[in-house]
C-alpha cells in the first residue's frame, strides 16, 4: 500500500477560515478542549493556546473481494481508511498553520460509521493549537505545525526533559483472516488447540501496522514514538475483515542536557 508520509496543506472552507479570523483579530482570546491542569502546564511548558482546530474528512470506502480460504491484506480497505485519517488530520494542521502556531497537542481522531450507508466513514481531527512564548519556532523542519495526541501533562513532561513532538504518526492494515475448513473444524472439536492461523494473521497484521507507523516517525528524522496504541476495528466488513491501526506521537530530543524534573513531597508542619 502506497502511503504519503504527509498530507499537503488543504484549503480551509470559508466558514473556518471566518471564525480563525476572528480568533486573531483584537484581544486575544481563545478555545480550548484542555483541561484546567492540562492549560496550566501547557503554559508553564512555555506554551500559550490559540484556539481549537479541527478537520473532518466524509469517505466512501471502496470494494475489494477476498477469497474465503486466504489470510491477506485488504489494500483497498487498507487505503482508504488511512487517506481518510490523513486528509482530517491535514484539515486540522492547517487550521492551525492559519492561527500561526507552533503545533497542535491533544489530538483526538474520532471515527462515525453512518446507519443509512456502511460503506461511508467519517473522521474529525481535534486538538488545541498551541504557540511558544520564548519567540522561538517549534514548527517541523519542514515548517510545518507538529501534532501530538499526547496530554498536557504529557506534553509538559516532554517538554521540560528535552524533548518536542515531531508528528502524530500513524499506520494501518485491514486484514482478512482465512476461515477454517470443515476439516479443520472437525478436528478442533473438544481439544485445546492453538488456531494458528488465525494467530499467524493477526500477528502479521498487526506487525504491517506498527511497521507503517514507524517508517512514518522516521520519515519525519524523530528519535522515537512514544505513547503507542494498536487498536482493532470490525467496521462492518464482516466477521473475518479486521483493521488494525497503529498511532503515536514521533518526538525528537532537542537540549539533551535537560535536568530531569524529581517531585518532591512536603509535610505540613503540624504543632
Amino acid at each position: 500500500m502506497s502511503q504519503p508520509v504527509s498530507q499537503q496543506p488543504q484549503p480551509l472552507p470559508e466558514s473556518a477560515r471566518a471564525r480563525l479570523g476572528r480568533t486573531r483579530q483584537g484581544k486575544p482570546f481563545f478555545t480550548s478542549d484542555l483541561s484546567v491542569n492540562e492549560f496550566v502546564l501547557t503554559t508553564q511548558a512555555g506554551f500559550e493556546p490559540l484556539g481549537l482546530v479541527m478537520g473532518t474528512c466524509i469517505y466512501h470506502v471502496g470494494i475489494q473481494q477476498s477469497r474465503w480460504s486466504v489470510s491477506q491484506e485488504l489494500q483497498v480497505l487498507s487505503q482508504a481508511m488511512y487517506q481518510c485519517r490523513e486528509l482530517a488530520m491535514a484539515r486540522m494542521e492547517s487550521e492551525a498553520d492559519a492561527l500561526g502556531a507552533d503545533g497542535v497537542i491533544g489530538v483526538r481522531i474520532r471515527s462515525l460509521n453512518y446507519q443509512f450507508a456502511s460503506d461511508v466513514l467519517e473522521f474529525v481531527a481535534v486538538g488545541t493549537a498551541v504557540k511558544s512564548t520564548d519567540g522561538r519556532s517549534y514548527r517541523t523542519p519542514k515548517g510545518r505545525p507538529f501534532t501530538s495526541h499526547l496530554s498536557g501533562q504529557d506534553f509538559w513532561t516532554l517538554h521540560r526533559h528535552g524533548w518536542l513532538p515531531r508528528g502524530l504518526v500513524l499506520g494501518t492494515c485491514v486484514y482478512h483472516i482465512a476461515h477454517l475448513t470443515f476439516r479443520q473444524m472437525l478436528s478442533n472439536i473438544g481439544q485445546n488447540v492453538e488456531l494458528t492461523n488465525f494467530s499467524q494473521a493477526a500477528y502479521d497484521a498487526r506487525e504491517i501496522a506498527m511497521d507503517r507507523m514507524q517508517y512514518e516517525g522516521q520519515q519525519l528524522d524523530a528519535d522515537g514514538i512514544v505513547g503507542v496504541t494498536v487498536e482493532e476495528s470490525a467496521w462492518a466488513w464482516g466477521q473475518h475483515a479486521i483493521e488494525f491501526f497503529a498511532m503515536g506521537t514521533a518526538v525528537t530530543r532537542l537540549h539533551p542536557d535537560a535536568q530531569p524534573e524529581h517531585p518532591t513531597m512536603v509535610m505540613p508542619l503540624t504543632g
